[in-house]
């Protein structure tokens, strides 16, 4: 469409716009700001047990403990804050990314811009699939058709047509079925008919993820748990020393050191920051399940065209009367010749075929070579008018454009498509029709996309309402070359070395597809075409479905069967697709991709995963990552259960023996500022170790902590409270705070080094210390270097009842402490023994 409504708004006028009149969004609930944060932050469960324990201090007159549990308090919650935000951040970049895109005119150039930055009075083209980013009025339309069903509820498309009626009216969030158009924007943001109603969509709560249910679940367990502890401290602590307030601080640090609050916020960062990290692979995540998905992956099924191969068509090969001509295209080393006479209406006919502007590279490649072989002859018509188009369908893979030539003149028909569907449609009789089959097998088994040309003159006013009833002429052959990616072969290879299995699903010639299997190192079992799966019953087509790694001349509909089939075989599918017809299987898929270059907007809203340069290989680079971010978010839970394992210890066992306690809420709040960077930061940033790309994919029915996680986190946590309980009761002869302050070296020391431990799942001490992140080597040292700070500053060390023990005692303790690296280790041995594997 060659728009003539002048040149656009100009840059000056699109700043001053969006200063009156904001970004094109409307305001949603989900986005947090920073006292909305703030507040949360405040009301979780810790903050509160903090805050009482501050109150019992201040009843039994103990200012400075007060005092100093209230810093915790402040210090505490800046880094929640922090941390949450810096997620927050990282989810409205990946919601910008994701938001629908326009087409614009903007000083006379035609823009792609996201579709917020959209302002009054912007002139924007609008295509089939296109989400229309705002309300306005349309100058131009041609079959413009749109599903205004998220406004009105009617599933029917409604026509668009120019003018100022409601029928020239499009709104925002409303979707472009078919047909083009260009609309002036007339409302943007809260002032749409879509931002009048914008406050249920803001009232619609995010999706529970399968791992979001199972943290929760296992949070409200170990909540419930701490409660029947924490009572049950108090009452004991009160029956046997007949103290309430000190009852009640015991009781308090016990539910402080079962309460599990970091769960919930280790797995909104690990995903949010996961996707951070996937966006680096130019692979947009729209919905962070997706990220838990990707390690389950069984099979892949992927587009040829533009996936695995590059998606620049150039004319390779022309056919006309069996005879074939070789050509370059322009640019190329051939680009001076002449194009032979007898091959000029072939190449006529696939323009006038094509899309007047077309987007699809092979219509592009038509109208490029045209423009080299044919200008200054009267092969080319810009002066013709597009009458009527006769669209692809399942049932006949050809589409036609009737034209109209000067008045007076007859109409032109041209159509192209599968050389079967144009054999079809010239009424071609056998012998004929296996000629041009032979001829277009040639051409497909070098790897080429091979389309027949067909012509016709149709006399009269009334147009025939399919294709068949025109009479069609056949003018030859032309067979395009779309180059596989340089990176594809060890893409492929490295999906069969973790479990995954590769299918390419295609609409192109089975033997075009072979080719490109072929180059690919994908076929290893049988092609199965569309028309193969039409003639098979249901019980046999989903053996072969099962069998097959390449699909040829298949339709969308067949996609989705074909999801279906794998879904119901046990898979886990991850589906690609690009157009309006692919949106029912990328829905329909576990994970389904969508091309960020080519795609359409309703296909990027109906995938999870959007490719933003819709290259394979960053699929497989998603799914890496995808199982890394899973192995690490294991990790950092196996560790947080294991280190509060020692914590509870250290709350119930001097209580049972009459010992004095030798944990405070402050102490507890010490731990949380370094429990919560381990997890966030350090297991986070993790590397992916080695053999993830070598596994199976992980079952759907794996929990993220299951029986053995459990165990093994249990293991390790009464490891270490062995070693530490031993060394307290040892020390308790150089006296009450003595003993403490040796204790809890022991405690952050033993923790930091089950942070190396849970580093990998393997057991042994290399995988401990191989390739450890800077930024944890930075956590110890700033977690060491606070340790030190509490027992040798006076003030310090008096706020958490420590006397500062001689360098001698500090290092026993502090060795004790990393000591039980070895006992984490031989845990992991024991456990791996046990179950007889040595990876989870």
């Amino acid at each position: 469409m060659s728009p003539s409504s002048g040149p656009g708004l100009s840059r000056d006028e699109v700043a001053q716009r969006r200063l009156d009149e904001g970004w094109n969004e409307l305001a949603t609930d989900q986005n947090r700001g920073l006292a909305a944060i703030a507040l949360e932050v405040l009301r979780e469960p810790m903050f509160l047990l903090l805050v009482a324990a501050g109150g019992i201090y201040l009843a039994m007159g103990d200012a400075r403990e007060a005092l100093v549990l209230l810093g915790f308090v402040l210090i505490i919650m800046t880094v929640t804050i922090l941390q949450e935000r810096r997620t927050e951040k990282a989810l409205e970049a990946l919601r910008d990314l994701s938001s629908p895109r326009a087409l614009v005119i903007r000083e006379g150039e035609t823009v792609r811009i996201a579709g917020r930055e959209v302002v009054r009075d912007d002139l924007v083209l609008l295509e089939e699939g296109d989400r229309i980013p705002a309300d306005g009025l349309l100058l131009e339309a041609h079959e413009l058709a749109c599903d205004e069903s998220l406004l009105t509820g009617e599933s029917v498309a409604v026509s668009k047509f120019a003018g100022e009626g409601e029928s020239g009216q499009v709104f925002a969030g409303t979707l472009a079925v078919a047909g083009q158009g260009l609309m002036r924007v007339t409302a943007t943001g809260s002032r749409t008919e879509l931002g009048r109603i914008g406050k249920s969509l803001a009232d619609i709560p995010p999706e529970t993820s399968p791992l979001q249910g199972e943290i929760a679940l296992l949070t409200r367990r170990l909540a419930v748990i701490g409660v029947l502890l924490c009572l049950a401290t108090a009452a004991l602590y009160l029956l046997l020393r007949g103290d309430l307030l000190a009852g009640l601080l015991a009781g308090i640090t016990l539910a402080m050191g079962i309460l599990p609050q970091e769960f919930p916020v280790i797995l909104i960062i690990f995903l949010a920051l996961g996707a951070r990290r996937v966006a680096r692979e130019r692979v947009l995540t729209r919905r962070l399940s997706a990220i838990e998905t990707l390690g389950e992956t069984t099979v892949l099924c992927v587009d040829k065209t533009g996936t695995l191969t590059e998606n620049r068509m150039a004319l390779a090969s022309l056919v006309v009367d069996g005879r074939e001509l070789a050509v370059s295209s322009p640019g190329g080393p051939q680009d001076s010749a002449a194009l032979p006479e007898p091959y000029h209406e072939l190449l006529e006919y696939c323009v006038l075929a094509s899309e007047i502007a077309p987007r699809d590279p092979m219509e592009q490649a038509f109208h490029l070579f045209a423009r080299s072989k044919l200008a200054e002859t009267e092969h080319l018509h810009p002066d013709w008018a597009l009458a009527r188009e006769y669209e692809l369908s399942p049932e006949m893979l050809a589409m036609s454009h009737l034209w109209r030539p000067e008045e007076g003149e007859a109409h032109v028909v041209a159509a192209k498509g599968a050389p079967e569907a144009i054999c079809d449609l010239c009424h071609l009789g056998e012998a004929e029709r296996q000629r041009i089959a032979a001829d277009a097998e040639r051409l497909a088994d070098r790897g080429l996309r091979v389309l027949g040309v067909a012509k016709a003159r149709h006399d009269g006013a009334a147009w025939p309402e399919i294709q068949h009833d025109f009479d069609f002429s056949f003018i030859g052959l032309v067979g395009l070359a779309d180059p596989l990616r340089p990176g594809v072969p060890a893409a492929i290879a490295e999906c069969r070395h973790a479990g995954i299995r590769v299918v390419m699903i295609t609409g192109d010639h089975p033997h075009t597809a072979r080719a490109i299997a072929e180059q690919a190192g994908l076929l290893r079992g049988t092609v199965l075409t569309g028309q193969e799966m039409d003639a098979l019953p249901k019980n046999e087509l989903a053996a072969r479905i099962g069998q097959a790694e390449v699909f040829a001349r298949v339709t969308p509909q067949q996609k989705l069967a074909i999801v279906e089939a794998l879904k119901a075989s046990g898979e886990i599918v991850a589906m690609t697709g690009d157009g309006v017809n692919d949106a029912p299987a990328l829905k329909a898929a576990h994970i389904g991709i969508s091309m960020g270059r080519r795609g359409t907007d309703v296909a990027r809203e109906a995938g999870a995963l959007v490719l933003l340069d819709d290259d394979f290989a960053a699929i497989v680079s998603a799914i890496r990552l995808g199982r890394r971010i899973f192995s690490n978010l294991r990790q950092a839970l196996i560790y947080t259960l294991a280190v509060h394992v020692p914590i509870i210890g250290l709350s119930i066992i001097p209580l049972l023996f009459g010992w004095p306690l030798v944990l405070a809420p402050m102490h507890i709040a010490f731990l949380e500022l370094v429990i919560a960077p381990a997890c966030s930061v350090v297991f986070e940033a993790e590397a992916e170790h080695g053999g993830l790309m070598h596994q199976p994919p992980r079952p759907r029915s794996e929990r993220l902590v299951a029986g053995r996680h459990l165990m093994l986190a249990m293991l390790q946590g009464l490891a270490s409270t062995a070693v530490i309980v031993a060394l307290y009761h040892w020390s308790l002869v150089q006296g009450e705070d003595t003993a403490r302050a040796l204790a809890f070296i022991t405690l952050v020391s033993a923790n930091a080094a089950l942070v190396f431990a849970s580093r990998s799942p393997r057991p042994g001490l290399l995988p401990a210390f191989r390739g450890v992140p800077p930024v944890g080597l930075a956590v110890l040292a700033a977690t060491l270097a606070s340790l030190l700070a509490t027992v040798t500053l006076p003030d310090l060390a008096a706020a958490f009842r420590f006397a500062t023990p001689e360098p001698g005692q500090s290092f026993l303790a502090l060795a004790a402490g990393l000591s039980c690296l070895a006992l984490f280790e031989a845990a992991k041995y024991l456990l791996a023994a046990q179950t007889r594997q040595l990876s989870p």
